[in-house]
This record gives C-alpha cells, sequence and structure tokens, in this order.
C-alpha cells in the first residue's frame, strides 16, 4: 500500500513545485472508515458481553469513602477545569476528560450522533456498560492536496493511503454529582516495511495521540452545546500542567510486591481509577464491566506471542474476523490503596492472585500508557 501510494503521490509532489502553488488550509480531522455499517463485522472478542453492568453510580459506603470524596471535588491543586455551560473539560497531567451536568440518558444519542457525522462506524454501542467504540479510520486530511490529487483523487481515492489507521473508544460513567465523566482514547496503528527491499509491510502499533483525544474532547463540546469559539481555546497537552514537552509523560513501571507483580501510583484511588480506565481503554481490553466501589475492572485478554502487534487486526479491518483466534481468558484488574498512594494488580475470574505469566504481561501492556 504504501509503495503505490508514493508512486501515485510522487508525481503530484512534482506538479506541485512546478507550479509553485500552496494547498488550502482545510480540516486537519477528515475521517473514512475502512468499512461502511453495511458490511460491518464485529470483533469476536467485542460479542456477548455480559448485560449485569454495574454502569449506575454505585451508593455510598465506607469501602468507596476515598472515592466519592475526591470525585465530591469540582477541582484540586492538580486538575484545572474549562467550563462550558453544564460542560466541562478538566486535566490532571496530560489527562483530559469532559464533565457534563446531564443525565447518562441524555447524553448516549447525541454521542452516537458525534461519531457518525465525523465519518465513524461504530463496533460497540454499549450503553449498559457505558462504552462506544469505532471501527478502524483513516484520517483523509493528511493525505497531500496537490492538484493531481484533487483532481483524481475522487476517481481512484482507493489508491491513496496515508499508511495509518485509528480508532477511539468512548467511555460513560456517572459521577457522584449526578452528571457524568466522558473519556476519550486512540489507538493507533501504522503500516510498516518487513524487509530492507520494501517489498512487503504490515500493521504495528503506534503510540496513543493525546492531542487527537483532546480535539475529540473539544469537538464533542461543541456537539453538547459549547460555542466553537471558546471551545477552541481551551488548553492543549503541549502547555498543561505535567505534560512533557518533545516526548511522552514518564509512564509507570511493573515491580514485585510480595511475590505478585504490580504497578505501584503515588496517587489517591480516584486518580488511579481514572489513569488506569484509560490504560485499558487505549491498550484496547474489553471490558466486560467494572465495580468502582472495589476499584475492579473486569476485562478479557488475549495473550500475544507479538507484543507489537495486536490480534487479527488486518482481519477485523479488512476482511471476516478469524475464526481461528485463540480463547479469551477473563481478568480482574484491581487498583487499591497503599502506603504510598495505589497499586494496580491482577486477579483471576475467581478473585484470587493470577500465577501465571499473563499477570506481568497485562501489567507491562498498561504501564506505558497510565500516564
Amino acid at each position: 500500500m504504501k509503495s503505490l501510494n508514493r508512486l501515485v503521490v510522487a508525481p503530484s509532489l512534482l506538479t506541485l513545485a512546478l507550479a509553485g502553488c500552496s494547498s488550502l488550509d482545510e480540516e486537519k480531522i477528515n475521517y473514512k472508515s475502512a468499512r461502511t455499517a453495511s458490511t460491518l463485522d464485529v470483533p469476536p472478542d467485542l460479542t456477548q458481553l455480559r448485560r449485569d453492568s454495574r454502569y449506575n453510580l454505585e451508593s455510598t459506603s465506607a469501602t468507596a469513602s476515598g472515592f466519592q470524596a475526591a470525585a465530591s471535588r469540582v477541582s484540586d491543586a492538580g486538575t484545572a477545569a474549562n467550563a462550558m455551560g453544564d460542560v466541562r473539560m478538566e486535566r490532571n497531567g496530560t489527562q483530559r476528560w469532559l464533565v457534563v451536568n446531564r443525565p447518562a440518558d441524555k447524553i448516549w444519542e447525541p454521542l452516537k450522533e458525534f461519531w457518525i457525522s465525523n465519518g465513524f462506524v461504530l463496533t460497540t454501542d454499549a450503553p449498559e456498560l457505558g462504552i462506544m467504540e469505532t471501527d478502524w479510520a483513516e484520517n483523509r486530511a493528511k493525505l497531500p492536496q496537490d492538484f493531481l490529487r484533487r483532481s483524481l483523487g475522487k476517481l481512484f481515492d482507493n489508491l491513496y493511503s496515508t499508511g495509518e489507521r485509528d480508532r477511539f473508544r468512548t467511555r460513560i460513567e456517572r459521577n457522584a454529582l449526578g452528571g457524568v465523566d466522558i473519556y476519550i482514547s486512540h489507538r493507533g496503528m501504522q503500516e510498516v516495511y518487513t524487509s530492507s527491499n520494501k517489498d512487503n509491510t504490515t500493521w504495528q502499533a503506534r503510540p496513543a495521540d493525546i492531542e487527537l483525544e483532546i480535539e475529540f474532547l473539544r469537538r464533542l463540546m461543541v456537539k453538547l452545546g459549547g460555542k466553537p469559539e471558546l471551545v477552541a481555546a481551551t488548553g492543549s497537552a503541549a502547555n498543561a500542567p505535567g505534560a512533557t514537552v518533545g516526548g511522552a509523560a514518564p509512564s509507570a513501571s511493573v515491580t514485585l510486591q510480595g511475590g505478585q507483580p504490580v504497578i505501584s501510583l503515588n496517587d489517591d484511588l480516584e486518580r488511579s481509577w481514572r489513569r488506569l480506565g484509560v490504560a485499558l481503554d487505549r491498550t484496547g481490553f474489553t471490558v466486560e464491566d467494572r465495580d468502582r466501589r472495589q476499584g475492579i475492572y473486569f476485562v478479557r485478554y488475549v495473550a500475544s506471542t507479538d507484543p507489537g502487534k495486536e490480534p487479527g487486526f488486518l482481519s477485523r479491518l479488512f476482511s471476516r474476523a478469524d475464526s481461528k483466534a485463540p480463547a479469551l481468558a477473563r481478568y480482574r484488574i484491581v487498583v487499591s490503596t497503599s502506603a504510598t498512594g495505589s497499586v494496580v494488580s491482577v486477579l483471576n475470574a475467581q478473585g484470587q492472585p493470577e500465577s501465571s505469566a499473563n499477570a506481568e504481561k497485562i501489567l507491562k501492556l498498561l504501564a506505558p500508557e497510565i500516564r
């Protein structure tokens, strides 16, 4: 695909240079899904989700005191907010999320309309879980908009490719104030050459794009009633407290505690819960359920022999799902208090410490995204 892209685009770049003209200042985001709604196939790891979700806000209890106390605060020392009517964007370091003072059932349909209107097909639409996920899509705005591209692009659109695909997961959680918190996370894949001859390519994961997440949060603010000129002024990751200029924010690391692998976080339960949730979204875990009172995410996981690839990505992107995909296993990812803050650990489906090597594998996948 990349070689064909270069073969077609190179003459257009030469034409552009000779003409001495420049492209117009067009939209920087213009997504086109890899599949249409009529041919959508749901990946096997996203089917048969449990219906007994704990999506609703849990009642106050002694075990939830740490969460509820933190959730009831509008802002704290490490969080800044940009308000827009009943919608505001909050931040903690490089993380951003929306807080909307509306019931969850008033948010879901506008959220679906938002993603569809932005050129996406939904593969997951689970209001009982509070999770919505798009299909893999290509940002066509990244293609060169030269004379030849504008002239022939509509006729031979499939000849052009950016060599990248993106998908987004939206997660909604009810908060202690009666509204909802909305998180948008990005996952990316890129096509890379597998040989020095550049005659074959494969798809590999690329880092989550935080600025892209923020841009869609801004656009969602507009969808929910914010004024575009005010939304555009909201802070970006580059100038936010805790952001790292010129690179990714420091990630967590996996250590042993009592013989079990854990991730230690210097944060309270509320912030650690939020950071873990975003990490699960960015790494593509299927979250079947969650229990915020006990700090548990119920997830599915497929052990892969190649950590750089997502199992079945090509089959899910361009064809039907692979029927030979390995069986999925269920785990509980738990965040709990510790002497220095919080720890993240892995339990098996029965709630006992996971003793297999998968526990460490899971935590090593999550650690780079817990920022």
